[in-house]
């Protein structure tokens, strides 16, 4: 594919040359540095990956899965039934893929190697400050959900090592959810929170990828062969209006938005591609697709309208299969908790130091105190949110708005300034009478341009229609 230049006008701002520093999962772009020269802004030197195909196509698989699907069959019951989720769910594939392959090519057009690094290059400062403060705003939500989920799993373990029914009066003071969570939270979330780096992402992933699995299994089974205490609500088979349908889009976007990484995986990759980068999250998020499908029907058909926004609560303390999920949805949450707040805090600190004007190099020595304090108040106000707000369905709601505006708004935004970038470069030509006119602009360019109006337009109602709709039902209700 051609290369594009984009924005790249030397002094605009700059950014760090440390290949491996600026691969990391997330990491905001160092402020202030000097540009790049001429030959580090080539693509040869930004330095060729090591994932295969198939590797890059387990990333993006285990960046999308996740806690988020603990969700999915309240969202069919929200949407109106199987088929209706089914049809959510295909539908926004496409602009899912779509969005993939957009934030590739403007990556590959733009030289740069995260996410909001491309939204800086392609689009601006404004848009990219505006992308760094949502990333922030995102994986500080996330984190809420993650507390909120180690709450949940841990009063039905807790109930079954106590022989007695959550919520019973007079429990022991160390058994209350509030003690729990702070509990769990203090002695392994905030060690892992406070180094500089994050090497046990690894281990991360491979809890994540098989608690997963196991609980999507889990679910499948217990609809195929239910216990006998476990009895369905109404099974809608229509949404109740349309705005019920949009209300299901905030679970599917949290549940689906690996957009965010996927910039860093397509960048290490050994061929990084447009066209096989196209190939590699097809493939993905038809796994993906098929993990949610099979836990959002077999989870609403065998609760119906009474399930949980968190489904694991619907089962019984008592069924060893369950706690067993219940146990690996925690251990997947404690690890990934430290890796949002990492990627949560790097965009932070790169805002506030391009605020402050202060370059990376000059500022090592405060580095640490800056890091911890940041931390602290991290983990803190996430801690206090989690303990007062114990629905994960209100959460969501509100985070899945974010969610799309990384799916639709700035991909769209990114292709449309690409596609404008591109426009500039036509030379002129000559005509008869010794005026000068452009070459006509091909069919495709107006087709992406308006594919791209299309993303924005899409993403900014359901941003706008999903935040209202949490904030005036779900926080104020």
């Amino acid at each position: 594919m051609a290369q594009v230049s984009i924005n790249t006008e030397q002094g605009e701002w700059g950014l760090s040359t440390d290949a491996g520093e600026r691969a990391r999962l997330l990491q905001s772009p160092c402020v202030d540095t000097a540009p790049k020269s001429e030959g580090e802004a080539s693509s040869g030197d930004l330095g060729r990956g090591t994932t295969s195909t198939l590797g890059a196509v387990f990333i993006v698989v285990n960046a999308c899965l996740g806690a988020g699907l603990l969700n999915f069959p309240a969202a069919f019951s929200t949407a109106g039934g199987v088929a209706a989720g089914v049809a959510l769910q295909m539908a926004m594939l496409v602009f899912i893929i779509s969005g993939l392959v957009i934030l590739a090519y403007c990556s590959q057009a733009s030289n740069e190697r995260t996410y909001q690094e491309v939204v800086w290059a392609v689009c601006g400062k404004l848009t990219g400050v505006l992308c760094e403060v949502a990333i922030a705003t995102y994986t500080f939500g996330t984190c809420i959900a993650f507390l909120i989920i180690i709450g949940d799993q841990q009063d039905k373990i807790i109930a079954v090592m106590a022989k007695e029914p959550e919520g019973a009066g007079g429990s022991p003071w160390y058994t209350d959810r509030k003690f729990t969570i702070s509990l769990t939270a203090f002695l392994f979330i905030l060690p892992l929170s406070i180094p500089r780096e994050i090497g046990f992402q690894k281990y991360a992933s491979f809890l994540s990828v098989v608690g997963t699995w196991y609980v999507t299994a889990i679910i499948i089974i217990k609809y195929i062969w239910p216990d006998k205490e476990m009895t369905p609500g109404d099974i809608l088979t229509r949404p109740a209006s349309w705005i019920a349908v949009f209300n299901a889009m905030p679970t599917i976007c949290f549940g689906f938005q690996c957009h965010v990484s996927s910039v860093p995986v397509f960048n290490s990759m050994r061929r990084p591609e447009v066209r096989t980068w196209g190939g590699v999250v097809t493939a993905a998020m038809v796994i993906a697709l098929a993990v949610y499908m099979g836990t959002g029907i077999c989870g609403f058909l065998t609760f119906g309208a009474a399930v949980d926004p968190d489904v694991l609560l619907s089962y019984p303390s008592e069924d060893m299969a369950v706690a067993v999920a219940r146990a690996f949805i925690i251990l997947s949450v404690l690890t990934s908790y430290p890796i949002l707040h990492f990627c949560g805090r790097a965009v932070v600190e790169g805002l506030w130091l391009r605020y402050q004007g202060t370059p990376v190099e000059e500022d090592v020595g405060r580095e640490r105190r800056r890091r911890v304090l940041q931390t602290l108040v991290w983990f803190l106000l996430t801690l206090l949110l989690a303990l007062f707000i114990p629905d994960i369905g209100k959460v969501i709601s509100v985070i899945g708005g974010l969610a799309a505006c990384f799916i639709f708004v700035f991909p769209g935004l990114c292709l449309i300034q690409a596609k404008l970038s591109e426009m500039e470069e036509v030379k002129p030509v000559r005509v008869r009478d010794g005026l000068t006119d452009q070459t006509p602009l091909p069919y495709s360019w107006w087709a992406l341009v308006s594919y791209g109006v299309l993303l924005v337009t899409l993403g900014a109602f359901i941003f706008g229609q999903t935040t209202a709709n949490a904030i005036f039902v779900d926080l104020l209700a």
